[in-house]
């Protein structure tokens, strides 16, 4: 009986680990047609959860801390990596530094870090691996003033590829963290 729980707990702990990396919470509870960030209403009704959350944000987008120069920096919402690598590469830097900028002025908006890499690998390495990118990108962020409330690394590992091929070209769009504003993003228009 006891090689048993010396078997079983191992496996429910890594099991533990393991749903825990990919699960996250929204930054904050908003109920359909509510904006958290102003009286203004915006009917959600038929859309999915991440769908609705992004309807309202759109609806308390903020343009504090966009300008023309960082605008097309803002817009750009991937980081990418090379293979096996959770170093940040000299032209995501500016992408950072403008992200870094509009999240200092805007302490209400708040960010997903979710970091993906490619197919090859074995699924607990990947986790690890995402989880690796989206914090070398937290730490910039933190490094270059943004508060770490504002912060939430994520990893998804090999899980949610946004090219399905297997081949290099499918491989280093994989290999990623994506930014995404969960509360007040930037106003690009």
């Amino acid at each position: 009986m006891k090689s048993i729980k010396f078997l079983v707990l191992p496996v429910l702990a890594t099991a533990l680990v393991m749903t825990g990396c990919a699960s996250r919470k929204p930054a904050t509870d908003i109920q359909a047609g509510q904006n958290p960030n102003s009286a203004t209403t915006v009917s959600t009704d038929g859309l999915s959860e991440d769908a609705a959350l992004n309807a309202q944000n759109l609806a308390g987008a903020s343009a504090k801390g966009v300008t023309a120069a960082n605008k097309a920096f803002l817009a750009k919402r991937v980081v990418h990596f090379d293979y096996d690598s959770s170093d940040l590469s000299n032209e995501d830097y500016q992408t950072l530094q403008a992200h870094a900028q509009f999240l200092m002025a805007n302490a209400n908006s708040k960010v997903a870090l979710t970091g993906h890499t490619d197919e090859r690998g074995t699924r607990e390495y990947n986790m690890a691996l995402g989880e690796r990118r989206a914090k070398a990108v937290e730490s910039f962020l933190i490094t270059n003033g943004v508060a770490a409330t504002q912060l939430e690394a994520v990893s998804y590992g090999k899980e949610m590829p946004i090219n399905a091929g297997h081949d290099e070209n499918a491989w280093k769009e994989n290999r990623r963290v994506e930014i995404n504003y969960e509360a007040v993003p930037p106003l690009l228009k």
